[in-house]
């Protein structure tokens, strides 16, 4: 017991290492001689050689191997879940994702085997033409969309009469418009712009459906763009009423100017945004929510312009010659079983007009929203890219809405549901204006061009809204994102067929009775 309190010398560990005889580490502790192993190993320093104790000869690892040869003959199993079981944790299917590319490949080249063997090659680029132009020598379409420079002039030269200036001492020089004027103007303006091309549509015989929705199309951007134009610079104004602080006068978009080999931006200031050069920027960029200062990109890639070009053209004609190809005869061939209204029949043509119609549906998401938005993009060097976001990972569909295309939800959000979120509207009345904007334009965009109202896309914008409470109420996971896409897949053709079917009653069924052979 005594011998617990006598002091010692003081011990030290010592760690030697020895390069070269494979990381093993010595270490003497209490003037103690080390284990059998390190032993080994120090009368082997002497011969020039040293045993690793874990090699395979060291004779504990041989007891060890034994040992386990003799358990794994012994039992043989383990408490482990199977590999396609959700507890199981694996998630690497790249192997099945293969095989449903190969059969996607494989159906897909059958039915185009079939689909060359029924009809031939139908593809004709000179249709194409006839499709924006009726008349060679009428161009009513693009007159249409020259035209709307007069409306985005009418928003600029009134937002310059409501601009605020702030003159020296702080004091703040209003504008000769009043606010309640300007808004009159603006709202004037922009009526104009969804009323105008309307009537020319309905008016002029010349304008053929595709070069209509071309130029409805156009107009609808410059209507958004420039209820955003209005918006922010009110925002702006009502900034410098609040905080009245300085804020020069600059050029809008000025030349970039260059430091150390990158490029320097300029801020813009307001009201020196209000220029021609810096609305047409806004009007040509890839978004639809209006900035002074937007971000920029340094430079111009030109390999990446060049194949987003490259992508747009050979999409563009792929896309043609699958709509000539595959998708008008299935549309053709399905008059018959609607106006027979036979049921079964009905079902298998919407069934397969559907593989075609998202085929197309998903090749012209490549090609508008990731090759022509990054080309534009790249042109003008716009920074914000993020143009849509993982929808295909939907599992509600209000996550699809919000993430397929990113510039509408912006400007849904920024300029239309947090505004009614502030005068008190509640959260789901919100959302419902928002599913009522959407079908109002879808039906504008479709109902005008083709001279007829029957409201198809408007109720199936409509019908997303109880669709979105069931699958969020009721499927998640897996089963919601199977839900989105069945919605995807189905309920567009259906849409589609709906006003084929009308309009080839309307413009065709009289001069031709007798529809194409079915098929």
């Amino acid at each position: 017991m005594g011998d617990r309190h006598e002091k010692g010398p003081i011990n030290r560990k010592r760690r030697t290492t020895i390069s070269g005889a494979g990381g093993v580490t010595l270490k003497h502790a209490n003037g103690k001689k080390s284990d059998a192993p390190c032993d080994a190993i120090e009368a082997n320093l002497n011969n020039g050689k040293i045993k690793d104790p874990n090699s395979p000869d060291s004779p504990s690892r041989k007891e060890k191997g034994k040992h386990e040869s003799i358990n794994d003959r012994i039992s043989c199993h383990s408490v482990q879940e199977s590999l396609l079981s959700s507890a199981s944790g694996y998630s690497n299917y790249r192997g099945i994702l293969n095989w449903c590319v190969v059969m996607l490949v494989l159906s897909n080249a059958r039915l185009f085997l079939e689909n060359l063997i029924k009809y031939g090659i139908l593809v004709d680029p000179i249709q194409v033409v006839s499709l924006f132009l009726k008349d060679p020598y009428s161009w009513p379409a693009p007159c249409l969309v020259i035209v709307s420079n007069v409306f985005i002039m009418a928003a600029l030269y009134t937002e310059r009469r409501l601009s605020v200036l702030l003159r020296p001492g702080f004091r703040l020089l209003q504008g000769t418009f009043s606010e309640g004027f300007g808004m009159f103007l603006h709202i004037l303006n922009l009526s104009t712009i969804l009323c105008f091309p309307v009537a020319t549509v309905l008016m002029v015989c010349s304008m053929t459906p595709v070069g209509a929705v071309f130029a409805l199309g156009v107009y609808t951007i410059i209507f958004l763009k420039l209820y955003s134009y209005r918006d922010v610079n009110k925002w702006c104004r009502e900034m410098r009423h609040a905080k009245a602080r300085t804020l020069s006068r600059s050029h809008s978009c000025p030349s970039v100017p260059r430091a150390n080999g990158t490029a320097v931006q300029a801020q813009v200031s307001y009201p020196g945004n209000l220029t021609h050069r810096d609305l047409y920027y806004f009007m040509f960029a890839p978004t639809l929510c209006y900035e002074l200062n937007f971000p920029r990109s340094p430079r111009i890639r030109k390999r990446f312009l060049l194949r987003r070009l490259f992508e747009m053209l050979f999409f563009m004609q792929l896309l043609v010659g699958l709509i000539q190809q595959w998708m008008v005869p299935t549309i053709q061939n399905s008059m018959k079983p609607f106006q027979d209204m036979d049921f079964s029949r009905m079902v298998e043509r919407l069934l397969k007009l559907a593989v075609p119609n998202h085929l197309i549906w998903l090749i012209f998401f490549y090609w508008f929203f990731h090759s022509s938005m990054n080309f534009v993009a790249e042109l003008m060097q716009f920074g914000d890219r993020e143009f849509y976001k993982d929808w295909w990972n939907s599992e509600t569909v209000t996550y699809f809405w919000a993430n397929w295309n990113i510039p509408v939800h912006k400007w849904c959000l920024r300029h239309f549901y947090k505004p009614m979120l502030k005068r008190g509207v509640s959260k789901w009345a919100a959302q419902t204006a928002v599913f009522l904007l959407s079908a109002f334009f879808h039906e504008y965009l479709v109902s005008i061009p083709l001279k007829m109202f029957r409201l198809w896309a408007f109720m199936g914008m409509m019908a997303q809204i109880p669709l979105a409470w069931f699958v969020g109420r009721f499927l998640r996971g897996n089963y919601g994102n199977a839900a989105v896409w069945i919605s995807l897949i189905i309920g567009q053709p259906i849409a589609v067929l709906m006003y084929v079917h009308d309009y080839y009653v309307l413009h065709f069924q009289e001069s031709s009775p007798q529809g194409p052979a079915h098929k």
